[in-house]
C-alpha cells in the first residue's frame, strides 16, 4: 500500500508523533529515548515559548493503517533574520526503513515550508541551538545521551537518496577522567585566578544557583554562541524556559561558574553525570519508575555528560578554562566517573576540540546537519 501523509491537529495525534519516535528505539541497545512529558512540553504551544514566534507543522506517515514514520516542519524567523536565509528546519524526524516512507515524509516538509515562502529546508534542527540537532553518521555502537539524536544507520542513507548535502558536521569526544589531575592546571588556574581577579563560585543548593546566576549564564551564551552554526538568541521568556526545565536537576559538584570583581559570569562548565541508562530503563515514562531511574543515575554512574562550556570573549585564550577544569575534574574522579562525554562540538570549533588534547580522549561520534534547496 501506498504512504498517506496526516498532519497532527489533536494533543492525541501529539503524543502518538511522541511516542512513534521513542517506540521505534525500544530494542536498541544504544538509543536513549527521551522521557515522553519533555517532548510533549518542548513540541507544544503555549508551553515552549520558541512557538511564540515559530511556525510549525508536524506530519505523520501511515502505512498499512500504522504509523511508520514521522517529521516536524519549524521555521523560525529570528533565526532567518538573523542569518539572512530563507530555511525551513526539520527536526524530529524519525522513519522505518523505507525509502518510500521517508520521501513522503521530505516531501510533506519541504511542500509546506514551500508554501511558507521558504528556499531551503535543512535538519535535522530543533526550534532552537539547545533542542537535539545532527543525524548521527558514525558511532552508532556508542550509546546515545540525552542530549543528542540517536539514530539507526540507514537514516543518512535515506536523507542523502532524497538529495540533502551536508551543511555542518559535529564531532564527539570521549575523554577518560585521570585518577590523579595533572598539578599543572592547578597552578595555571590560580595564576589566571590572581591574573585577572576571578573567582570560581561554589553552593550550598541549586536555588543559589538559580537565584543568583541562571539568567546571567544565559546571558553568556547568548553573546559566546552568537557566531556559532544556527545559533539564534534566546528571549526572556525562553531563558525562564530554559532555567526551569534544566536547573531543577544535576549536582552542585559537576558545575563550575566563574566570576569577575563584579559578579558577572565569566565562564562556565556544565556536566551532569549520564542520563543515558536511565532513559532506557524508563522507556519514555517517568511513573512509576522512571523518576526513581533519573535519581539513581545522579548518585551512580560512571560516566559524566559534558553539557555546556562557555567562556567570555574577553577572557577567551587566557587560561581561563584551567579554573573549570580544576574544579570538574577531580570532583569528578572523586565521584567515581570514568569517562566524560563531550556534547557534540562544531568541526569549526577548534578551540573547544584543542582543550581536550591534554587528556586521553577519542572522537568517537560524527553528526551532520543536512540542507536542500526546495
Amino acid at each position: 500500500m501506498s504512504v498517506s501523509i496526516l498532519e497532527v491537529k489533536s494533543k492525541k495525534e501529539l503524543k502518538q508523533f511522541i511516542w512513534f519516535g521513542i517506540n521505534l528505539y525500544k530494542d536498541c541497545e544504544f538509543a536513549a529515548p527521551p522521557l515522553m512529558l519533555d517532548d510533549l512540553l518542548n513540541l507544544t504551544k503555549g508551553k515552549n515559548p520558541a512557538l511564540d514566534f515559530c511556525d510549525t507543522a508536524y506530519f505523520l506517515a501511515y502505512k498499512n493503517n500504522e504509523i511508520v514514520g514521522r517529521i516536524a516542519g519549524i521555521i523560525n524567523p529570528v533565526g532567518n533574520k538573523t542569518w539572512n536565509q530563507k530555511h525551513a528546519r526539520f527536526g524530529w524526524v524519525d522513519f522505518i526503513d523505507d525509502l518510500e516512507v521517508s520521501t513522503a515524509l521530505f516531501d510533506a516538509a519541504s511542500a509546506w515550508a514551500k508554501t511558507k515562502g521558504m528556499t531551503s529546508i535543512h535538519g535535522p534542527l530543533g526550534f532552537t541551538d539547545f533542542d537535539k540537532e545532527g543525524t548521527l553518521i558514525e558511532g552508532y555502537d556508542r550509546p546515545g545521551t540525552l542530549a543528542t539524536i540517536y539514530n539507526y544507520p540507514y537514516y543518512p542513507v535515506h536523507i542523502e537518496k532524497y538529495g540533502f548535502v551536508k551543511d555542518m558536521d559535529w564531532n564527539e569526544y570521549l575523554i577518560t577522567v585521570p585518577d590523579v589531575f595533572p598539578e599543572k592546571y592547578f597552578r595555571i588556574a590560580e595564576i589566571v585566578k590572581q591574573k585577572y581577579k576571578l573567582t570560581p563560585k561554589y553552593f550550598k543548593n541549586r536555588k543559589e544557583v538559580v537565584e543568583n546566576y541562571a539568567t546571567k549564564i544565559f546571558d553568556l551564551l547568548n553573546l559566546c554562541y552568537k557566531d556559532l552554526y544556527g545559533f539564534t538568541k534566546l528571549n526572556e521568556k525562553q531563558i525562564a524556559f530554559y532555567i526551569k526545565l534544566y536547573f531543577s536537576f544535576f549536582r552542585l559538584d559537576t558545575i563550575s561558574i566563574v566570576v569577575d570583581e563584579n559578579d558577572d559570569v565569566v565562564a562556565l562548565g556544565i556536566a551532569m553525570p549520564s542520563f543515558t541508562k536511565a532513559l532506557q530503563k524508563a522507556k519514555g515514562k517517568l511513573l512509576p519508575f522512571g523518576w526513581y531511574y533519573m535519581l539513581s543515575a545522579l548518585n551512580k554512574n560512571d560516566i559524566v555528560d559534558l553539557y555546556l562550556m562557555a567562556v567570555h570573549p574577553d577572557y577567551q585564550s587566557k587560561g581561563v578554562n584551567s579554573i573549570m577544569f580544576a574544579d570538574i575534574m577531580p570532583a569528578s574522579a572523586k565521584n567515581g566517573y570514568k569517562f566524560a562525554e563531550s556534547n557534540p562540538e562544531l568541526e569549526t570549533n577548534t578551540k573547544m576540540s584543542s582543550q581536550w588534547g591534554s587528556f586521553e580522549n577519542i572522537n568517537h561520534k560524527k553528526r551532520r546537519v543536512y540542507i536542500k534547496n526546495i
